[in-house]
């Protein structure tokens, strides 16, 4: 299954909500979500969303967390599994695995401006993990891991840029721009993740 070519903004106008896909676009005026806060299609003139049944509603919020992170339905479905599998309450520990990607990671650190650059600046081998080249962006990192910009890479503009820039990160990770390196100081918890999501709505439907 391919991942979606739906235009961005075309993804957070569809879900109702801000998905962040598009760097400091989707924080400034120019942002579609400000512009143009429809649903997009022949519906869109319509002042008011369509109320969804309660399937529908599971599902949007399911396709919402899957556009927000770049996700594919088989590997969405897998940190489910692996999730239930797990001791602790099923949706919280869904988020946590899915904010321990290393596209995500490098994300909250602050080294791209949205999820989706990140994907490929790991892609492209730009990171280091424990000093080893990934270049799989749903890598799982572990509490203790360090995250760095492969050295070789370290002279691209973008990368230098970071050393200038004063970067906010969640308390389960830090970053050092001085070093552009960073660790994974604890795993994420439920009440780290500041995205809305209704996670048990997501349970509810893959629990049918």
């Amino acid at each position: 299954m391919a991942r979606t070519i739906q235009p961005d903004c075309r993804q957070c106008r569809r879900e109702g909500c801000k998905l962040f896909l598009k760097g400091e676009r989707c924080t400034s005026k120019k942002c579609a979500m400000e512009r143009r806060p429809v649903i997009p299609g022949q519906h869109g003139n319509s002042k008011r969303r369509v109320a969804f049944s309660e399937y529908g509603t599971q599902l949007r919020e399911k396709q919402k967390v899957k556009r927000m992170y770049g996700i594919l339905e088989k590997q969405f479905r897998e940190y489910y599994e692996t999730a239930e599998r797990m001791k602790g309450v099923t949706g919280e520990n869904m988020l946590s695995l899915i904010e321990r990607r290393l596209d995500n990671v490098v994300y909250r650190m602050g080294i791209g401006a949205s999820r989706k650059q990140c994907r490929q600046i790991v892609n492209h081998g730009h990171i280091t993990v424990n000093g080893k080249r990934v270049d799989i962006a749903s890598f799982l990192v572990k509490q203790g891991d360090v995250i760095a910009i492969k050295e070789n890479k370290q002279d691209i503009d973008a990368f230098k840029a970071l050393r200038e820039t004063k970067i906010v990160t969640p308390k389960w990770l830090e970053f050092d721009p001085a070093t552009l390196s960073g660790k994974i100081i604890a795993l994420p918890k439920r009440e780290d993740i500041d995205s809305d999501i209704k996670e048990q709505l997501i349970i509810e439907l893959y629990s049918r």
